[in-house]
């Protein structure tokens, strides 16, 4: 499957080549010299009879057929339903074969995308009562794209966890380093708290409480 083209989605000819050769054979004129004869004729119209319900018969199912593939491609349809026609003996021309174009591309950088529509495209090839040989090779190929998809989704998903953890493992690391910081300052303060006052400050201390007059009291009764 090329990617980025389309592939028809098709109804194959089950009339055959003898069929074919049959509806041809009676729109000629009769070679036979007793072509006059009731019996002659009345074989003749028997037998084209029979081919008009199995043209009308095909024409029915080949339309079917590639009505189900529309509905089912909805928007991957690119072109069709286009018919191959075949002249019965009435004059009027019957499909006995079609085709309808899908849009079998791969979505550029989204592989779940992509999934999606590869799944669409298989439901869209196997539509019908009775795929073609075309059909189930489309079918095929549909099943290939979401292969690939499938991997695409699983690698982007891995390398997504692997980030994510990384992130996680960064901000682990970064709130490590700031409950260190915060825990820190407390420590150092009460340890300028605790430590003892240097020698030369309590001497003077002493030395002023020693020199100053006691408090004057004042007698609050008369």
């Amino acid at each position: 499957m090329q990617l980025g083209s389309s592939q028809s989605i098709q109804s194959s000819n089950p009339l055959g080549t003898s069929s074919t050769q049959r509806v041809n054979n009676l729109s000629r004129p009769s070679l036979n010299p007793d072509n006059e004869d009731d019996k002659a004729v009345e074989k003749q119209e028997m037998a084209e009879q029979r081919m008009l319900r199995e043209l009308r018969a095909r024409d029915r199912e080949v339309r079917a057929h590639e009505a189900a593939h529309m509905a089912a491609g909805g928007s991957l349809v690119r072109g069709g339903p286009s018919y191959t026609y075949q002249r019965g003996p009435d004059g009027r021309a019957y499909a006995v074969g079609g085709e309808v174009k899908l849009d079998v591309s791969k979505v550029p950088n989204d592989p779940e995308a992509t999934l999606e529509k590869a799944e669409q495209i298989r439901a869209a090839a196997l539509a019908p009562a009775d795929p073609s040989p075309q059909d189930l090779r489309v079918a095929s190929n549909a099943n290939q794209l979401a292969a690939r998809a499938r991997i695409e989704i699983a690698i982007q998903r891995r390398e997504e966890s692997q980030q994510a953890e990384a992130a996680r493992a960064a901000e682990n690391n970064q709130q490590t380093s700031t409950d260190s910081t915060v825990n820190g300052a407390p420590a150092a303060t009460a340890s300028l708290a605790t430590s003892e006052p240097p020698a030369a400050a309590i001497s003077a201390f002493m030395a002023t409480a020693e020199t100053e007059p006691a408090p004057v009291r004042f007698n609050q009764f008369v």
